[in-house]
């Protein structure tokens, strides 16, 4: 009988360790191995329900000016990832990738973008972003998140946490509720805006390089990038904004910027 389990564990063990590895992807640019046990056409599908649902009870900025940039901008990054990715071996990638960029009146400094390139910014973000560079730092970094696929990485977390690795077909249909709110609350969607699982610090920071780098092949100055973190750290006064809610330290944050900008300027001054 003991045998019996104990040659249970063992299969169970080494199906679990299958089931890693085959969920094993690397993040672009970075390198580095994740688990997304989550697949990325499910995650595409939850991300167009959910945004829909979101531009359905939120107001879309009518200022024509504004709305232009966000647009102007948004597509200047995105060309810039979709040429990364295809010059890098990640073409890939870009299949799942349906651009759309909508700006959002709140007074909330933040933006997001989901999977399948569904971004939204948010009003109250562009007094402090100022300019069409400052906004590609915001930009540049809410679309590494998507790219490097931390939001796929972190449900699954939450999944294993609350569901025990339930897969996420099996999920939908046996609790649809509880896996739309994980994912809703991963994305920093509904009723309570800008409440979002936190992106681990390793993934903010890679998003910041990501970003970096991405902005600068859009022919954006990635040094925009420190002043716009300082602005941002400003702006709450004694309080953090939410958008710097799950982030690195501020001195930390411009620190690991500052090291970046060497990588990041040869990508720019390559343009």
């Amino acid at each position: 009988m003991n045998l019996k389990k104990h040659t249970f564990k063992l299969v169970l063990l080494f199906a679990v360790i299958v089931i890693f590895i085959e969920s094993c992807s690397t993040v672009p640019l970075t390198g580095r191995k994740q688990v997304n046990l989550l697949p990325e056409s499910n995650m595409v599908d939850m991300s167009l329900t959910n945004y829909k649902q979101f531009l359905d009870s939120n107001k879309v900025s009518n200022n024509q000016q504004e709305t232009a940039m966000v647009q102007r901008v948004g597509k200047r990054i995105a060309a810039a990832v979709e040429k990364y990715l295809k010059d890098n071996g990640y073409e890939s990638y870009l299949k799942y990738f349906n651009w759309e960029f909508n700006l959002v009146v709140n007074d909330t400094p933040n933006a997001w973008c989901m999977p399948g390139g569904k971004v939204v910014v948010y009003t109250g973000i562009l007094p402090i972003t100022k300019d069409d560079a400052g906004l590609a730092v915001v930009l540049g970094h809410e679309i590494a998140h998507a790219v490097a696929r931390h939001g796929n990485e972190r449900m699954s977390q939450q999944m294993l946490v609350q569901m025990g690795g339930m897969a996420l077909s099996e999920a939908l249909k046996e609790k649809p509720k509880e896996t739309q709110s994980i994912f809703a609350t991963a994305y920093g969607v509904g009723a309570q805006v800008g409440v979002m699982l936190p992106f681990s610090r390793q993934q903010e920071y890679e998003a910041d390089k990501m970003g970096l780098i991405f902005m600068a092949i859009a022919g954006y100055n990635p040094h925009v990038a420190v002043d716009f973190w300082k602005r941002m750290a400003q702006s709450g006064g004694q309080k953090p904004p939410e958008f710097l809610s799950t982030h690195p330290l501020d001195s930390h944050r411009i620190e690991a910027l500052e090291k970046m900008m060497p990588e990041a300027m040869k990508y720019y001054e390559s343009n």
